[in-house]
């Protein structure tokens, strides 16, 4: 029986989008608070500890800004893809957040805002970028630095649950979530 492949999710620190209440989505140009870069820098201590030997994060600003703590806090090489990006939510991106609860059919997987991503194709995105990874390990235990929506799908896929079941809590910014893909 093959070995699982141990990822660790490391939830990119606090964004100005964040702080103020707006969607992000894939908007590539957000960048984090300071508290965000404190948040990065304390989940990159926790990861230096757990030993990663390859280092992979959404190419998205808020990402790339945290995996930039995790590169220096591991000594790790630092390569992006589009891949571990956000949900896109389209013509959503830059509202205020609590607009979503009056706006998107929660019950729905394949919902999708006007130039948008479904769960559904968020949670298909993701399947096959980890079932890349679990066919062509770049090490035993891979950092992974990317977004709630996609922590969240990475969960389901482990699990082996559909897009309809994603977990319901997202992880908190600037936290390292382990998971484990067994082949």
């Amino acid at each position: 029986m093959a070995r699982p492949l141990t990822l660790l999710l490391v939830r990119h620190g606090q964004s100005e989008w964040n702080a103020a209440g707006l969607v992000q989505g894939q908007t590539p140009h957000v960048p984090l608070t300071e508290l965000g870069h404190a948040q990065a820098a304390a989940a990159a201590r926790e990861l230096a500890a757990l030993r990663p030997g390859a280092l992979v994060s959404s190419d998205l600003r808020r990402a790339v800004q945290t995996a930039e703590h995790c590169a220096r806090a591991t000594g790790l090489p630092l390569t992006t893809t589009p891949a571990l990006r956000e949900q896109g939510y389209g013509v959503l991106e830059g509202r205020p957040s609590r607009e979503l609860w009056d706006v998107v059919d929660w019950t729905d997987p394949r919902w999708t805002a006007r130039g948008g991503e479904s769960l559904a194709a968020l949670h298909a995105r993701v399947g096959a970028y980890l079932g890349q990874l679990c066919a062509e390990p770049p090490a035993d235990v891979v950092a992974l630095v990317t977004h709630g929506d996609t922590i969240r799908a990475a969960q389901a896929v482990a699990a082996g649950l559909g897009p309809d079941a994603l977990p319901a809590v997202t992880p908190h910014n600037g936290t390292v979530t382990r998971l484990e893909l067994v082949p």
